[in-house]
């Protein structure tokens, strides 16, 4: 293929080795749901798996290396085939890739503003690296946060293609040529229009990067979105009012003293494009968190109050998944002797919940999101909360706490570098005698894995111990961190 890296299954990539209609049309319906996406039909899957059908194969070449036998003529009928399968239909954009006598094709998914399904009915989103079937309960809340539009899709009344910052630009074009490894051969407001960020206007006048100054506007040009606004304008808030940032360090651990004067230290107000806010914000926390280094030999090694990487993650996610639309006030970072909680206007989206906010995925504001992520500022998507947690309790901190209100999502992180007394556990009649076990274990200790628990009971299969796990995970009991061989349980 023509850029040098790779493709791998992600919430934003799926790997199909051959072109079967109805996985096509299941992976079409996902990413449309969900935060949009790109099929590479043609090659290998990740993991000695051959794409997302899921059948592992031995010996697999790499995955993203082109392996199929299709030609364009037949891969033609099975995408009508496939769009017969949606509705409504999905609108794809495909490119062929010709390489070694091998055809790749390449499918391109915007986030639709509506829901669709299949012919059989089912309703599925992108989760991961998997197309997940949604519960009834699930449908009726995506359903409902469908019916409010896509506000990050809108025009920007008043603003003009020339409200976008050439400079703004210019750093996306480097980073995404980089994450791409190949250059942006194309031009720019093609980009812009594809992702989300620029709406058609008439004849374009930006060219290529490489041909003069990217951002350049012209008579007919399209006029940003909300999403591109926010992502590249030169003064978002002159729009989108209260969409940057507050950070108020406090003395102590309430907002104000007793006599009712505020109580804070240091306030900082963050205005701009949004990966600026988020870089100047982070500048300022890491200043904040950091208490100091030790050096040994020559290494040193930087001590913070909290794990950076959990503390940027929820920042992150603030940025990217806050309501635009609520104007009343800006994302708020609030700093206090024993707790930093970041606060972001606007509920839980779709069908995310508290119960689930771990396990599932739902971008209020994909074009956002997709933005952020091909700038670097997203490592990988779906996975931010799970590494908030993680860090915290490796840190030795409490797991964060997450509040959710119909006008806001709060994170709480608690500076606590001791283990708390963990109250008594109520052993349920219906666990059985392993499960105890892995309860009694987990007053004792932080954490349990599946190699512990197979100690604990030697004479059961590792499968028996597994469904034991999963079975208090479902319950609510257990709370399932990190992935494959990395992953382990703590107290929910």
């Amino acid at each position: 293929m023509r850029n040098t890296i790779r493709p791998r299954s992600s919430q934003l990539t799926a790997l199909l080795p051959t072109a079967d209609a109805m996985l096509l049309a299941e992976t079409l319906v996902a990413f449309a749901n969900a935060d949009g996406g790109t099929l590479y039909v043609g090659v290998a899957g990740d993991s000695g798996v051959a794409g997302d059908s899921g059948v592992a194969t031995i010996g697999a070449p790499a995955p993203g290396t082109p392996i199929g036998d299709l030609y364009p003529e037949e891969f033609d009928e099975i995408i009508q085939q496939a769009q017969r399968l949606c509705r409504p239909p999905i609108p794809v954009h495909w490119e062929q890739i010709e390489t070694g006598g091998t055809f790749v094709f390449v499918g391109r998914v915007q986030r639709s503003t509506e829901l669709h399904t299949l012919k059989d009915g089912r309703v599925l989103v992108r989760a991961g690296m998997e197309n997940r079937v949604l519960s009834g309960a699930q449908l009726q809340q995506i359903a409902a946060s469908r019916s409010t539009g896509e506000y990050e899709a809108e025009p920007v009344a008043g603003a003009t293609r020339d409200d976008l910052d050439p400079d703004m630009l210019r750093e996306f074009v480097e980073m995404w040529e980089k994450r791409q490894g190949r250059p942006l051969s194309r031009p720019l407001d093609d980009v812009l229009e594809e992702m989300g960020w620029l709406l058609p206007g008439g004849a374009s006048g930006a060219g290529a990067p490489g041909a003069g100054a990217p951002g350049a506007g012209a008579p007919g040009a399209g006029v940003p979105t909300v999403a591109g606004i926010l992502l590249f304008g030169k003064n978002p808030q002159a729009f989108i009012p209260r969409s940057g940032l507050t950070f108020v360090r406090f003395d102590g651990t309430q907002a104000h003293r007793e006599e009712g004067d505020p109580g804070y230290g240091r306030r900082v107000e963050f205005k701009g494009a949004l990966a600026h806010i988020i870089q100047r914000a982070w500048d300022i926390l890491q200043d904040e968190i950091r208490v100091g280094a030790v050096v040994r030999g020559l290494e040193r090694k930087e001590q913070w109050q909290y794990p950076p990487t959990a503390i940027r993650e929820a920042l992150v996610n603030a940025v990217a998944h806050r309501d635009y639309r609520l104007r009343g006030r800006a994302i708020e970072v609030r700093m206090f002797a024993d707790r930093l909680e970041i606060s972001s206007p606007g509920g839980l989206p779709g069908f995310i919940t508290i119960d689930n906010i771990v396990d599932e995925h739902f971008s209020r504001n994909p074009r956002i999101v997709n933005g952020l992520f091909q700038w670097g500022y997203i490592e990988e998507l779906g996975l931010g909360v799970d590494l908030m947690i993680q860090d915290m309790v490796n840190a030795g901190h409490p797991p964060p706490q997450f509040r959710a209100l119909d006008y806001a999502f709060t994170v709480i992180f608690e500076n606590v570098h001791k283990r708390q007394p963990v109250a008594p556990i109520t052993i349920d009649l219906t666990m059985n005698e392993r499960q105890a076990k892995a309860l009694a274990y987990l007053q004792q200790n932080e954490r349990i894995t599946n190699r512990e628990y197979q100690k604990l009971c030697p004479d059961v299969t590792a499968e028996t111990l597994r469904l034991d796990l999963v079975d208090l995970v479902e319950r609510g009991v257990l709370l399932k961190i990190g992935e494959k061989r990395g992953t382990y349980y703590i107290l929910k």
